[in-house]
């Protein structure tokens, strides 16, 4: 691992690090903010999972995160939203390729080489976090937004046991379902066939809902709510299957980070009161 940038903030650390994967065959950039609980032992660690086109940067800068950690004692890591670099795969499109890994493991040609990102957030990256960093990976949970939000309900629902808290902000809840989800489901998984439904947050919580309560914030003004979001599919899953959910529609808001920086405090809250710091 190497160590890119590093700046004190909020009485704690915010570090960005380099690192070759494994799994991903190719370099990954990740960042970490430590809050200042951590001089005095382990803390639990929140993992933000960013939209389409977004790196680490997002987050950090642009949504007051950092503070409230400081403020709970939480750990925050961000990493990429996909493998990169000249020798892995891309398209023109902003929806397909380098920064829309979309938290899965790519079955189909040129993408299987390197896009698993679902395997490196769950295998490799953690073990790297827990031997550098004072985390307490006994307490863990997990958030993110649009198709990051895809990605923290779907690890969520298959690892409730990792990730004990669970929130998103303007999740893609039903890719199969959506513009969006369908065309990366089709690229990186093949045609419509069985793999699709593991990556699907309403089929997953039909078959595997968990103990959590999850946190929803979602902007009625948001320009993607209606085509590409569909959060009745899955509001009417959880509750047909017990999936305890509060999803808050605010109006107003649109997509931005704007809006997830006007409710940031409310979840780092609520993924604190689970994982105290």
């Amino acid at each position: 691992m190497q160590t890119i940038s590093s700046w004190a903030a909020h009485g704690g650390t915010l570090s960005v690090h380099d690192h070759a994967s494994s799994t991903t065959n190719c370099t990954m950039r990740f960042a970490v903010y430590t809050p200042p609980q951590a001089k005095d032992g382990p803390v639990p660690v929140l993992w933000f999972l960013s939209g389409l086109t977004c790196t680490w940067a997002n987050v950090m800068e642009k949504s007051g995160i950092m503070a409230h950690a400081a403020q709970h004692g939480l750990m925050v890591i961000a990493p990429d939203t996909s493998p990169r670099g000249d020798d892995v795969a891309n398209d023109d499109a902003y929806d397909i390729g380098q920064g829309a890994g979309f938290y899965l493991t790519a079955t189909q040609a040129p993408w299987a080489e390197h896009f698993k990102m679902d395997q490196y957030l769950t295998n490799e990256l953690p073990v790297i976090i827990a031997g550098n960093f004072p985390a307490d990976m006994a307490r863990q949970g997990i958030t993110g937004h649009s198709m990051g939000g895809h990605g923290a309900l779907t690890l969520h629902l298959k690892y409730p046991e990792t990730y004990r808290t669970c929130s998103a902000f303007a999740p893609i809840v039903s890719p199969i379902r959506v513009p969006w989800g369908q065309k990366a489901f089709e690229t990186y998984l093949g045609p419509l066939n069985i793999d699709w439904e593991q990556y699907d947050t309403t089929e997953l919580v039909k078959e595997r809902p968990s103990d959590a309560h999850i946190l929803i914030d979602q902007g009625g003004a948001d320009q993607f709510l209606t085509e590409q979001l569909d959060p009745e599919t899955f509001l009417t899953a959880c509750k047909n299957h017990g999936q305890h959910v509060t999803h808050r529609m605010q109006p107003g808001y649109d997509h931005s980070y704007y809006f997830i920086a006007s409710f940031m405090a409310d979840h780092v809250a609520h993924h604190a009161s689970v994982l105290p710091g």
